[in-house]
């Protein structure tokens, strides 16, 4: 994709067509297709890395090579020696805000006195090209005085501790290195019941593992402004975040969204889009930044590691008396939106359990060590780990059945969670642990294995069958979709209805951001439900737009789906109050299918084409949801804290997993993964379990191999040769069972699909592994050692 300096790379719309697979039955409900499916599998859709202009610049930068360190001085004069190079800029260059940050502005656009992790930008270069940016990049000569780090979550919170930042943010009630803590307690201080289980659990540091880089392109305007072409989450949060540092208006800042592979969180912070954007308004030529794959995992955040204290208390029926909890995660050494984070784990740190009795502390911790923010999950991963591990702990110490537990504790519409919240609609945790058990399972491996993929260790030839056990495990888990505490979320569109050479089109515009989820799939699938047309054009996400808020928290579909709709309900009130003043009577009945104006009894009154005469009929709307507050920090008149309606929507998911176990070696092979989850209504059924896939894919990650290793503040293995994910050959086979189980508060009754089977999908994985083995199993990911030695 090429073009001249000055221009707009012009972005095609996607056009979902009926001659591409899409007819009448492409509406909510159907199995539509991907309008930018086949130009993605067969290597011609253009992603951000792919972009280019005329005689652009390429930019690099250079990073710390210390947890923790003093700039004592920068030399970059060996830098602008190098032929080719137009640029390098430090923290001095900055025109603007020195700082950004999602929640809390705490981290530099470059660093200013002080690096804070391995991999912190220090400054940055454009060149000619790639390579001799990198090679300039080398050439800045960084005096450091390394300092010491703080690298233990848990240390980092004494008082005494060292500060990682020497003023830190107080916006969040932390204290000292303590970003936030989340207190709640609700109930009484009930003495342990009839049986009681506590243990300490570990989540390690999972990446995002997007396929497709950092990058971007950013181009300097003739009125001093800059429009950048980036992979991005979130297009008006980047637009602000980059205009306070370039010291422009927003309206002069115009972000248009590239092709993004991948995202699951890590694309919601800023990487290279101030970087870029200094550069070409530097220059005065477009500047285009591509990630290398270790500077990826370097510069972008990742999931919160954490350590979690869990106690469980039952009766001798097995009821929840009492539950405590104590959740450290470990921030990294900026914010990102790690408090939001914290009140997840905080929140969902019971489980979809009923219990009157809890007592629950959640910690976010700066430390020297990477940053961590958005992942898949969201804070509620690191939880479902903890309390479903306890689940089963507590049905082997009670000697009952680990499903039957779990269902005669189960919420149930009308439940409180710990926060006091009430969940209203369908809440269908027991169905859903009864669908996964009742399956029938798979049959045992024979005595000789013809196939030796199918033992752990697969085609390595490791074993033939000898020390290798089977292990059935089950999991439940539920997440918050949308944004929550209060937060006003909402999301803007506006559709257009035109008539183009006798046919008419439907075109919807937005900002919201496609991320591979399928909402380019869905907003057209709304259109033809609601108007009635089949020709629908999806204009490219720009910051031009009205805001839609970040492609997170499951709340796409929802809210811009929610706001396609009601901009639909006002484009077909004009088509019929048209039609009704056409033919002089009361249309009460009335609706659009398949380009006409239909009555009640199915006869067509009037085409549209001949209503819309030559004249648009357009309509933008928001859709807000119902409101939600924050949680409650000081103790009410029944001495409970951390309360509030919180939230505005849960989903449901329940996994169970069978494994065969080398518990010899310490190797798995995943042998059938059931899953069952609610979603409210199926708007593409199978984009749903495409969703349901992948996320199940990424907890299996989690639970079996994935883990960034820091040591001493370093990332040892950023690489995909060292940081493993998993493949098809280790994703066995699934079935999966969706329900549709409406929420009356909802668009269409529809439910966030992408982040539940990550989060029961994990420990339904070491459940299995667990059952075979006999071992306690407290650390995901699982390695070896935990397997064969406890």
């Amino acid at each position: 994709m090429t073009s001249t300096i000055g221009g707009a790379l012009d972005v095609p719309p996607l056009v979902a067509e009926p001659d591409a697979g899409l007819g009448p039955g492409s509406g909510i409900g159907a199995d539509a297709l991907r309008p930018d499916g086949i130009a993605k599998v067969t290597g011609g859709f253009a992603y951000s890395s792919d972009l280019s202009l005329d005689h652009m610049l390429w930019g690099a930068t250079l990073r710390s090579p210390h947890p923790r360190a003093r700039i004592v001085s920068i030399d970059v004069g060996a830098a602008l020696a190098v032929p080719g190079v137009s640029a390098v800029l430090t923290h001095e260059d900055v025109p603007g805000r020195k700082t950004y940050g999602l929640e809390v502005a705490d981290q530099p656009v470059l660093a200013v006195a002080e690096v804070r992790f391995v991999g912190e930008p220090v400054a940055i270069v454009a060149a000619d090209h790639p390579e001799t940016a990198r090679r300039a990049a080398a050439l800045i000569a960084v005096e450091y005085d390394p300092m010491p780090a703080v690298l233990d979550a848990v240390a980092a919170m004494d008082p005494d501790a060292e500060l990682v930042h020497e003023h830190p943010p107080t916006d969040h009630h932390g204290e000292g290195n303590v970003l936030r803590h989340i207190a709640i307690r609700r109930g009484t201080e009930a003495p342990p019941s009839h049986t009681t289980v506590t243990t300490e659990y570990q989540v390690g540091m999972q990446d995002q593992a997007f396929l497709g880089p950092e990058s971007g392109l950013a181009v300097p305007t003739p009125e001093g402004g800059v429009e950048l072409f980036v992979a991005t989450q979130a297009l008006h949060v980047d637009q602000q975040q980059i205009a306070a540092s370039l010291a422009l208006l927003p309206q002069m800042v115009t972000v248009r969204l590239a092709g993004v592979g991948g995202a699951f969180g890590g694309r919601e912070d800023l990487s290279m889009q101030i970087h870029a954007c200094l550069l070409a308004r530097y220059t005065g030529r477009p500047v285009k930044m591509v990630y290398s794959r270790e500077e990826s995992f370097l510069g972008h955040v990742h999931r919160h590691p954490a350590l979690m204290t869990f106690e469980h208390s039952a009766d001798a029926d097995g009821r929840l008396t009492r539950v405590r909890a104590k959740i450290v995660l470990d921030g990294g050494a900026y914010s990102s939106c790690s408090s939001a984070v914290v009140s997840n784990a905080a929140s969902f740190a019971v489980g979809p359990y009923e219990c009157d009795n809890v007592s629950i502390d959640a910690y976010v911790v700066y430390t020297n060590n990477p940053p961590c923010g958005a992942m898949r999950g969201f804070g509620s991963v690191q939880a479902c780990f903890g309390y479903e591990s306890q689940m089963d702990k507590l049905a082997e110490k009670l000697g009952m059945d680990p499903v039957e537990l779990r269902i005669k504790n189960a919420m149930k519409t009308g439940s409180k969670m710990p926060t006091g919240q009430v969940i209203d609609g369908p809440v269908p945790v027991a169905e859903l642990l009864r669908i996964v058990r009742d399956r029938p399972l798979p049959a045992s491996l024979p005595a000789d294995v013809p196939d030796q993929s199918l033992l752990p260790g697969g085609w390595s030839n490791t074993t033939h069958g000898e020390g290798v056990r089977r292990g059935v495990g089950y999991a439940v888990g539920f997440k918050n979709n949308c944004y929550a505490e209060g937060a006003d979320d909402y999301s803007t569109a506006k559709v257009r209805l035109s008539v183009a050479d006798g046919v008419v089109v439907a075109e919807v515009f937005t900002s919201a951001v496609e991320v591979g989820q399928g909402l380019v799939t869905v907003l057209p699938q709304i259109i033809r439900t609601e108007l009635g047309v089949e020709l629908v054009f999806t204009h490219p996400a720009t910051s031009l737009l009205g805001e839609a808020g970040s492609s997170s928290a499951s709340r796409q579909t929802y809210c811009t789906g929610g706001a396609v709709k009601l901009a639909c309900e006002a484009v077909r009130a004009e088509l019929l109050d048209r039609a009704a003043a056409r033919h002089r009577r009361d249309l009460d009945g009335a609706t659009l299918a398949e380009g006409f104006v239909t009555a009640a009894d199915g006869r067509r009154l009037a085409a549209l084409a001949e209503l819309l005469e030559g004249e648009a009929v357009e309509a933008t709307r928001e859709f807000h949801h119902r409101p939600t507050q924050p949680l409650s920090r000081t103790l009410d008149a029944y001495g409970h804290t951390g309360q509030g309606d919180a939230h505005v929507q849960f989903a449901f998911a329940a996994h169970r997993v069978v494994a065969d176990v080398d518990v010899e070696l310490g190797l798995v092979h995943l042998v059938e993964i059931t899953t069952a989850q609610d979603v409210g209504k199926a708007l593409n059924p199978l984009s749903v379990k495409g969703q349901i896939h992948g996320g199940t894919a990424q907890g299996v990650g989690l639970a079996l191999m994935e883990e960034l290793r820091v040591v001493d503040g370093r990332i040892a293995n950023a690489s995909f040769t060292d940081y493993l994910i998993p493949t098809i050959l280790d994703i066995p086979p699934m079935d999966v069972e969706v329900l549709e189980l409406a929420d009356p508060a909802a668009p269409y009754g529809l439910r966030g699909v992408g982040e539940p089977p990550t989060i029961s999908s994990t420990p339904a994985v070491v459940a299995a592994v667990r059952d075979a083995t006999g071992m306690p199993l407290v650390r995901v990911p699982l390695r070896p050692e935990h397997i064969v030695g406890g």
